[in-house]
Order: structure tokens, then sequence, then C-alpha cells
């Protein structure tokens, strides 16, 4: 058959792939229990006051792997497959990457050329997690913590910026791959109060409220490709609404007990 008879037209809606990164016990890991009968291949063990569907915590990189394998290859009724979390699965990437080269620490591997290796693992990875989501029709939910990095901005002067907690090379990687990049983090307002004498500071004041950021900006990196509004509430039945009508339920078990 010619390619020009396999053109098609219009949208094709796919399971989405979600990088949802925050700051710690803002509440990410809620955030995915209430996706599609989610199942959570833990890296990391923090799960414990949330009512889901849950792997061992893995200790190897094969773990995982296992993991997405048994996912595809065997039969269940899981939608969404949550990492749980991505910069935890990166310290085992490293760890199977120091196995493989018989080095004690990644940065033995001279010229920095270890976080270049570990993107095979990442691919890897990365290939099981498209297999899920083609073969199996499962939405990814990747959950990583938030650190704050400088950014040289060629255009401005240099500032700081939250962004995923990972190594550079593999975040673009992840970035790439991810439909919706997601920064989850707490309301704040500043007030600025004299303490005279021609001084003024700066006061953070917050309500508690948490929100999503979803379109990049100096102060984060985020995208997304739903035309979502740049900021609204960190709710899987929010951010649901703007991928399909029909309501989105609690997940399997009853109501989430707890944050993370």
């Amino acid at each position: 058959m010619k390619l020009l008879q396999q053109v098609i037209s219009g949208r094709s809606p796919a399971p989405r792939r979600v990088m949802l990164y925050g700051t710690h016990g803002i509440g990410k890991s809620t955030f995915a229990s209430y996706a599609p009968n989610p199942v959570f291949i833990q890296t990391e063990d923090g799960l414990g006051e949330i009512d889901c569907a849950k792997f061992p915590v893995t200790t190897t990189f094969d773990q995982a792997m296992q993991a997405l394998s048994e996912l595809y290859t065997d039969e269940h009724s899981y939608r969404t497959v949550v990492i749980d979390s991505l910069d935890w699965l990166e310290r085992l990437i490293w760890a199977d990457v120091c196995r493989r080269r018989n080095v004690e620490s990644i940065e033995d591997i001279g010229y920095a050329k270890g976080y270049v290796f570990a993107l095979t693992q990442w691919r890897e990875f990365i290939e099981g997690l498209s297999a899920l989501r083609s073969e199996k029709g499962m939405t990814t939910i990747l959950i990583a913590h938030a650190r704050i990095e400088r950014f040289e901005n060629p255009e401005t002067e240099s500032y700081d910026r939250y962004v995923p907690r990972l190594h550079r090379l593999a975040s673009q990687v992840l970035q790439e791959w991810c439909d919706e990049v997601m920064f989850a983090t707490f309301k704040v307002f500043t007030k600025q109060t004299d303490e005279g004498f021609d001084r003024k500071r700066n006061q953070g004041i917050g309500t508690g409220e948490r929100v999503l950021r979803t379109v990049e900006r100096p102060a984060h990196v985020a995208k997304n490709r739903l035309a979502l509004p740049e900021e609204m509430p960190l709710d899987w039945n929010v951010y649901a609404q703007h991928i399909h009508p029909e309501p989105v339920s609690a997940p399997q078990g009853g109501k989430t007990k707890g944050a993370k």
C-alpha cells in the first residue's frame, strides 16, 4: 500500500504520557491515584497511606523492567501505569551502569560519559512504556521531585527555575517523550512590609492551595499538547476533563487516605 493511501486526517486521541513534578509532599502520588485504574511501579517507599495497587518497591533496574514486561504480557485490568518516582529510578539506572562498567560510582566513568551511557537504559524503559501505551492502551504518569536550577538564558540575565530532579540529559529525553510536563506547587503571594529606615521586606503568603502549572515560564519548565489553562487545580478529575468529557471515578478501594 502506498503511503498516500495511509494518510489519515483529524484528531487521533491516544493514552496520555504525563510527567508530574513538584515539591515534596504536595500530592503528586494522590493525583496519580485518581487516574483510571492505576498500578504503581514504586522505586521509593512512600505509598503506605495511599489506597492504590502497587508493585513491591523495586531495588534494581531489572526489577523495574520486569514490572513493565509483566504488564505487557500478562492479563490484567489496569489502565494506567505510574512510575513513582523518576529520580529514584535514575539511581537504579546509574547503579546498573556501574555494574555493567565495573565501577563504584557513575562519576568514575570519565568525561561524564556515565550519564550518556545511562540513556541506553532510559530509552529501554521508555520503549517499554510505549509498548504499554500502544498495545495495552495504558496511560503513563511519571512522578518526579523538583529542584532549582540556574538557567543560562542567552537572551537575558541568568535566573533560577524549577526543573525535574533528574540529570539534564535524561530529563530532556523524558520531557520530549511526554505529552504533558506539569509542575505542581503551592500558590504563593508576596506582601511587602516597611521595616523603617527605607528598608522593605518581602513576605511570602500562602493559603495552601495546590496548583498545576502547564505552560513553561521563567520560574519552571512545563508543556502541554491539550491547550490546557496555564494554571489549574492539582486534581486529576480537572485535568481529565480536557482529555475526554466523561467523569472520572475515584480509585478502586475508596477515597484516597493521604498525599505524597
